[in-house]
Formats: structure tokens, C-alpha cells, sequence
């Protein structure tokens, strides 16, 4: 909990920094700060991860690349991957004749780039084998967001809770942003500087001016960039498999730790039982499709439950992790994660 005397130096660091972006208060509020474990701050995260994607034709992992330059062998042809130009020319390789076995083989030793940014010298291909099949245990695992390239340096602003002290931090590169946020702790308040430029995956440039505005730029890149929609899922069909927990709820304030404990089962007939010690509350549920946007209505009479009695719209999901928002007069959101 905040003493007063935290809480005074929070609201003052909050209108410090008001005064210097000379912006007035409903515009700032937009802003707004974020923690650690903020959605944004996850987002953002992500998008700062090494690009892995790029070179799936030869690695077959989301998860890791391979540190360049490298040479590899196909259909008997070596081919020195020194640039990421060189993709093509495997591609083009493999793509040349339906009749090859299109093996794609690799000279070891090479390095591996997690999507973290750790590398790893992998010496020999039983190695690499071993590395992909533990990959491969985690195909659920949200990976890094492409198509949105941030215009470096930018500027964030800090206020740590415990120490009191304000500060500032200029990032000039992803990976510099991936560690600051990795490293940030549950007493950091954190404010982007803006405008922001990105820059989009069809390469159109584009200012940010708020949280909301990068939050949207980031859903655009989900939904749109072809490097994000590797797998195809059905939502419903999804959802009706096995039961769900709260890992995040944020309705005006964090109120997570209100709902452990809870599973909850949504099931074909549009009900939604909610299980905690035995006690059981049922609701009802709904999916539609609006303008190209997936939205869940979830409906429950006890005053806790009650609370998620919104009109979700779908910002992200997969085989184990539900992520949805609301927009309001103010963004709420709502994460569920599969109980195995």
C-alpha cells in the first residue's frame, strides 16, 4: 500500500511530467502511466523481440533464429546465408523443382537467437533437433509481434514508488527496450514520451500519441501481418474447450485476486459455469463478429461476477491464453488462461 507521502510524489511526478509534454489533463490521463505487468507493457515487449519468423523455412521455430552469417545445403546446393536477402535464395531453391526432397541442411556449428535474446552455440544437428523439439513443447507460447518497427530513440519516463525517485531513460534500439522492460520491477511506474514513430508492415510510417493509439497500432499488426497469423483458430470452438482461469482482470483498478480460484467452463448451449470450493454459479455467454472484430458478452447476477458483465472485444488468443479488452470511458480488460 502507498503512504501518503508515496502517493503525493506519484501525483507530482504525474503532473510533472503533464507540464512538460504541455499537454492538459484529459489528454495526459489518455496517456496515463503503466506497471510491469500492464497489458501495454507486455505488448510492447513482445514487438521489441529478435524477429524469428524471417527464417522458418530453414529453422522451423517461431522462437529462435539463427545468428548470420551461416551456410546451409539444399537439394545439393550450398548456399551462404549472409544477409537476410539470402531467405529468398533458399526459397527460390526449393521452390525451383516439385520433383527435390526440398531437405533443407544446415553446417553446424551455428548460434541460436531466442526470441529473448539469449544465444546459444548449437555444435551439431542432433543439438539443434533437441533444441526445436523443446521449442515444439511450447506452441502456445505468445511470440514475438511483427509488422510494427519502432523509430528509436524514444524516451520513457520512471517513477519508482519504493525509492521515491523520478527519472528518465532514453531506448535506442529493441533490444535495449526488451531488457528495460524485462528488468522492470513492481514498484516502477513507467510513461512513454510521445509521439512515437513507427513505422507499419506494409513500411507506412505513423506518429503515436498515446497508450491507446500504440495499443491499436499493435492489434492492427496481430490481426493484419501475415507473419502473425501463422495458425488459424476457431474462438468458439476454442473457448468450449476445457476450463479457464483469471490471470488478469482490470476494470479501473487491477482486481486479478478476486477471481482465484475461479474455473470457468463456457459450453456449447451459451452457459458459463463459474467453480470455486464447490460452489458453482452459472451464466450466459455469447460470440459475434462485428466489422471484422470477435466480441464476447459474458452475463452473471452475483455482484462479483457481475463485474465482467461487458461486451469483450477479442484482442488476441490461442489454444491456451484468451486476451480481450473493453472500450469505454476508460479500457478494461479481461485475460483468461486454459487450466490444464
Amino acid at each position: 500500500m502507498f503512504t501518503l507521502k508515496k502517493y503525493l510524489s506519484l501525483i507530482l511526478f504525474l503532473l510533472l511530467l503533464s507540464c512538460q509534454s504541455e499537454i492538459n489533463e484529459q489528454d495526459y490521463d489518455m496517456q496515463g502511466t503503466v506497471t510491469n505487468v500492464s497489458p501495454l507493457t507486455t505488448y510492447l515487449q513482445r514487438v521489441a523481440m529478435v524477429k524469428t519468423v524471417q527464417d522458418n523455412i530453414i529453422d522451423n521455430s517461431n522462437y529462435c533464429t539463427i545468428k548470420l552469417p551461416y551456410t546451409v545445403t539444399v537439394n545439393d546446393v550450398k548456399i551462404a546465408v549472409n544477409t537476410i536477402d539470402d531467405y529468398q535464395k533458399v526459397s527460390d531453391n526449393i521452390n525451383a523443382n516439385s520433383y527435390d526432397a526440398d531437405i533443407v541442411k544446415i553446417d553446424f556449428p551455428v548460434t541460436m537467437v531466442y526470441y529473448n535474446y539469449i544465444e546459444k552455440l548449437i555444435p551439431t544437428q542432433a543439438d539443434f533437433n533437441t533444441l526445436i523439439d523443446y521449442w515444439n513443447l511450447y506452441p502456445d507460447l505468445l511470440s514475438k509481434i511483427n509488422g510494427l518497427n519502432i523509430n528509436y530513440p524514444i524516451t520513457i519516463n520512471i517513477y519508482n514508488s519504493s525509492s521515491q525517485i523520478a527519472s528518465s531513460v532514453s531506448i535506442i534500439s529493441d533490444q535495449a527496450f526488451f531488457n528495460f522492460i524485462k528488468n522492470m520491477n513492481s514498484s516502477e511506474y513507467i510513461s512513454l514520451k510521445y509521439p512515437i514513430s513507427v513505422v507499419d508492415y506494409n513500411n507506412q510510417s505513423k506518429l503515436i500519441t498515446n497508450n491507446l493509439d500504440f495499443e491499436n497500432a499493435i492489434k492492427y499488426a496481430i490481426d493484419y501481418c501475415p507473419e502473425n497469423n501463422i495458425v488459424s483458430l476457431d474462438f468458439t470452438e476454442t473457448i468450449t474447450k476445457g476450463s479457464w482461469e483469471i490471470p488478469y482482470f482490470f476494470a479501473d483498478s487491477e482486481k486479478t485476486s478476486s477471481y482465484n480460484g475461479y474455473l470457468f467452463t463456457f459450453k456449447t448451449d451459451k452457459s458459463v459455469v463459474a467453480v470455486k470450493d464447490g460452489i458453482s454459479e452459472t451464466g450466459q455467454w455469447e460470440c459475434k463478429t462485428l466489422n471484422g472484430v470477435c466480441e464476447l458478452k459474458i452475463n452473471f447476477n452475483s455482484k462479483l461476477l457481475g463485474e465482467l458483465n461487458k461486451t469483450w472485444k477479442l484482442f488476441e488468443f490461442n489454444n491456451s491464453q484468451i486476451r480481450m479488452r473493453n472500450l469505454s470511458s476508460s479500457t478494461s480488460y479481461l485475460y483468461f488462461e486454459k487450466k490444464y
